[in-house]
């Protein structure tokens, strides 16, 4: 009964945008061990193939991830959790994690990035250092993610430019030309599509030719959203946010991504090589929330997973 529940739609619920159901073909979502912990079974939620990243916040033990990843992968989702670069004391840490991913949760995909943290525990601060080890690749992992920001990263450029995110980004380039693994940049969230249309196309005509797993805030409270956004350092398209504030008539109501969604599909189906290639979703306001929007908007099968 499990494996037909996600396949069903809200009763009365609008048509599907065609646009939309291709561009959401393949689409990923992200979790936390404390959150999957509250999903019975994963197959109530989501189509069979859906790549589902596991968010490692501080202080999270790394066993409570391998059993998350185990999990979820035993009810037949591909997982890929974080690794971020500023919780890892050293490369003997970083071995045991890919040794115990691998060994008990059978890993084959990571998402690499800095982390959420200020002071580094250990040896170290990027993504970078942690594909320069070079154990992902002599491990065998397929598939290597690392992080895009479309708005820019005031962690990263103090300044507000975009100098260092982008050195950063060419030399992901060139990495990605040497190891086996499919690479893609997945995004911080946005509520605009034009910047993000702007930002793909920007770094495609600098070189960049990684594919962009686009991040998308799923439905949740406005209150709710503003106050990630602004946690996260989400730039420009937090006026659409804000905008939203100020209209009575949606204020109590839940915000739901249709708009930037339909305006990024659409541009991908006027444009078919749109770097953008998938939709990585943050469910802010809960996964089964977020689940449900997908699948009454045609998200209803993963694309054979490739990047």
């Amino acid at each position: 009964m499990a494996l037909l529940n996600f396949k069903k739609r809200d009763n009365g619920a609008q048509p599907v945008n065609p646009e939309v159901e291709a561009f959401l073909e393949g689409y990923s979502i992200e979790v936390m061990p404390r959150t999957a912990a509250k999903v019975d079974d994963f197959r109530d939620l989501l189509p069979a193939g859906t790549r589902v990243y596991i968010a490692h916040i501080e202080g999270t033990p790394i066993e409570e991830m391998v059993e998350t990843a185990k999990r979820i992968n035993a009810e037949g989702y591909p997982v890929m959790p974080h690794f971020p670069a500023r919780i890892i004391k050293d490369q003997a840490t970083l071995a045991d994690w890919i040794a115990r991913y691998q060994g008990e949760a059978d890993v084959k995909q990571a998402l690499l990035l800095a982390g959420g943290v200020n002071t580094p525990h250990g040896d170290f601060h990027s993504s970078m250092q942690l594909l320069e080890t070079g154990l992902f690749d002599k491990a065998g992992f397929t598939s290597l993610h690392v992080a895009g920001h479309p708005e820019g990263n005031k962690d990263i450029d103090p300044d507000g430019s975009d100098k260092n995110v982008s050195e950063a980004l060419l030399w992901k380039q060139k990495f990605s030309e040497t190891t086996d693994a499919q690479m893609a940049l997945a995004t911080q969230f946005a509520f605009d599509a034009k910047p993000i249309i702007a930002w793909a196309d920007a770094i495609k005509d600098a070189g960049v030719d990684i594919p962009v797993h686009i991040g998308i805030a799923g439905p949740a409270k406005l209150q709710t959203l503003i106050k990630f956004a602004i946690a996260c350092g989400v730039g420009p398209s937090l006026k659409v946010l804000q905008k939203r504030a100020m209209d009575v008539s949606k204020l109590l109501l839940p915000y739901e991504p249709t708009d930037v969604v339909a305006e990024l599909a659409a541009h991908k189906a006027a444009n078919p090589d749109f770097n953008v290639t998938n939709v990585h979703f943050f469910p802010l306001g809960g996964i089964k929330t977020n689940a449900t929007w997908a699948i009454n908007n045609g998200g209803k099968s993963a694309k054979p997973v490739n990047t």
